[in-house]
């Protein structure tokens, strides 16, 4: 029997679901490599590779093997080919720009274990999609408000939940469009640099999202009373903001985003938070000359009337604080400690801590491939964004099921 590559499930599989992955037919103990790649929209090559070893019977079982040392990774990892893919062109991220077309994965084995790979044994093919069958993907022009609608199959009434984005600007989809395949309606909101939104804001009203929380509201499969919010950095801090001043914001996840405001002020009626102070010249610059930027935000807990900080204490909201420890954009870890013992202080226990190690400031779902260093999203300089490739996908494959849980409790 030719050696084959056994694929479950077999054609496609969502990006956030974990993929089974089998040869069959070697002979026994046979040395083999097995390569992914990946290209993106862009036509940018990503790719993993591991060594392994085919048992007695000629059967390799990625959920039973372990790699062996010399590939992108070692171990018992039966996701390590996917998570472990890397930009074969330096400080490359791996983005979506449209969810609507999956992903196309190619997987082959050669033989042996040499630097160059050895003979084409086997080969195929996998669809890794952002959308289930019979999702809905909904382009949103209501008032000022510009975003994606993602809703799931059916007539049903859904909890809704805004995903709101850090700074770069644009429409972000992917997270949002994921998130909706387990059962939200799910709105990806642009806010600055999209259409005919401002293109280099320098103040944000919360006027603009409080009119996306009405649309959700007002729309009749999002579930009331309340809406869910799901912030990644900036997205975080304006998530946060949201849920201290507007009604119905039932409960926050927020990704590695500050408890201050930041870069850009925010208003709403009378109202102003100041954004707090970037101290840029408190960059360092790293041994391989690429610059640290994680102590150039003045902190919140300690500037002058605390002025930035978001009132967290008049929230309703239930929180989940998702960090990762080796953020060197925010100090995220820190910024979600305080303001917790701040509502510790007041009484309240509406919060939550999800703190990873090895994790640095992008939090993605499952399977994406770590972005250690890459675009500073304010000076558009290369930086060290933070995280080690084991420990991040690890947190991703953590934390994506504790935000739809924590979600599906509170709304």
């Amino acid at each position: 029997m030719a050696p084959s590559i056994r694929l479950s499930p077999a054609a496609r599989s969502l990006f956030d679901e974990p993929l089974a992955i089998a040869v069959q037919g070697l002979g026994p103990r046979q040395q083999v490599t097995l390569r992914t790649s990946l290209r993106d929209e862009t036509g940018e090559l990503f790719q993993a590779s591991a060594r392994y070893q085919a048992g007695d019977d000629g059967e390799l079982d990625l959920a039973r093997c372990p790699a062996l040392p010399g590939g992108s990774f070692s171990g018992l990892e039966p996701m390590g080919l996917l998570w472990a893919l890397q930009p074969q062109k330096p400080f490359w991220r791996l983005v979506k720009r449209d969810v609507q077309s999956p992903f196309l994965l190619q997987l082959e084995a050669f033989e042996g274990h040499g630097e160059a790979p050895g003979r084409l044994l086997a080969q195929a093919q996998h669809e890794r999609a952002f959308l289930r069958d019979g999702m809905r993907r909904v382009p949103v022009r209501e008032g000022r408000i510009r975003a994606t609608l993602f809703l799931p199959p059916g007539e049903d009434t859904f909890p809704g939940i805004i995903d709101i984005h850090g700074l770069g600007g644009g429409l972000f989809e992917p997270r949002a469009s994921l998130l909706a395949n387990h059962g939200f309606a799910t709105l990806a909101l642009a806010y600055y640099q999209y259409e005919d939104l401002p293109q280099k804001p320098t103040e944000l009203h919360l006027e603009y999202f409080e009119e996306a929380v009405n649309y959700m509201l007002q729309h009749p499969q999002v579930k009331g009373p309340g809406v869910g919010l799901l912030g990644f950095s900036k997205g975080g801090d304006l998530s946060l903001a949201m849920a201290a001043v507007l009604k119905n914001i039932m409960a926050v996840a927020s990704l590695n985003s500050p408890v201050g405001t930041t870069v850009i002020p925010l208003h709403y009626k009378d109202k102003t938070i100041p954004a707090l102070t970037l101290f840029e010249h408190k960059a360092k610059v790293t041994d391989s000359k690429i610059l640290d930027y994680s102590d150039i935000l003045d902190d919140p807990f300690q500037a002058p009337g605390n002025r930035s900080l978001i009132p967290l204490e008049k929230a309703e909201a239930q929180f989940l604080f998702i960090v990762g420890q080796d953020d060197h954009v925010v100090k995220s870890e820190y910024h979600a400690t305080e303001v917790c013992k701040l509502l510790q202080a007041q009484g309240k226990r509406n919060f939550q801590i999800l703190s990873y190690p090895g994790t640095g400031h992008c939090i993605d779902p499952p399977f994406f491939p770590l972005y250690p260093i890459g675009s500073h999203p304010i000076f558009h300089k290369r930086a060290v964004l933070g995280g080690e490739l084991r420990a991040y996908s690890k947190a991703q494959v953590h934390s994506w099921p504790q935000i739809q849980a924590f979600f599906k409790k509170y709304l």
